[in-house]
């Protein structure tokens, strides 16, 4: 009896450790697990060890914002380059909707995923109505609605460019001194990254 008492006493001594040392690990699975989310977590909501530097050119439009928003109603399915214009068609709205065009040439083979296009609140002025005809027939055109442009692009009358992807979502925004390289760039890194479109 006492032997049978001895070997029962050692077989569980020798399952404690074996317990512990299972804690241990589950505890150590977890936080590799869950640790990186609450790291993440914490460091969006406290912004810290957050990088300053950013390797985009534009505006970056985070919040949801929608093609719809800005007062153009389309249901193109690729991603686009969109200028705007709330007022006249001017010399710095013609500007962008020949950057988009040459952005749309310097694709390459990347270009049938992207398309250019010019969103006006006022007729176009006949000469430069039929240029955009002649010369640029790969152009699409919509209405602009100021009322919704003005309230989303908060009241800026300026020409503008968008980068906005093939579900109709603000990415990137632009002024009339955007650097052309720096646009491409950024068009081509999204389409690298994205599935769609």
């Amino acid at each position: 009896m006492g032997a049978a008492m001895n070997r029962l006493n050692t077989a569980e001594s020798a399952t404690r450790p074996q317990r512990a040392r299972g804690r241990w690990q589950l505890i150590l699975i977890l936080l590799v697990v869950i640790g990186p989310m609450i790291l993440a977590t914490g460091m969006y909501k406290l912004q810290f060890w957050v990088p300053e530097s950013r390797s985009y050119h534009g505006e970056l439009i985070g919040n949801g914002e929608s093609r719809a928003d800005l007062g153009v109603q389309t249901d193109e399915q690729r991603w686009q380059m969109l200028v705007t214009a709330p007022r006249d068609c001017t010399a710095d709205c013609q500007q962008l909707v020949y950057l988009a065009r040459q952005i749309q040439i310097a694709l390459g083979r990347e270009a049938s995923r992207a398309s250019h296009a010019l969103a006006t609140a006022q007729p176009l002025e006949a000469a430069y109505d039929a240029k955009l005809k002649l010369e640029y027939p790969q152009l699409q055109r919509y209405p602009l609605d100021p009322t919704a442009y003005n309230r989303e692009a908060k009241g800026s009358g300026a020409a503008q460019l968008w980068i906005v992807d093939p579900h109709g979502n603000l990415v990137l925004r632009y002024d009339a001194g955007v650097n052309g390289k720096d646009l491409l760039n950024d068009l081509l890194q999204l389409l690298k990254l994205s599935n769609i479109g």
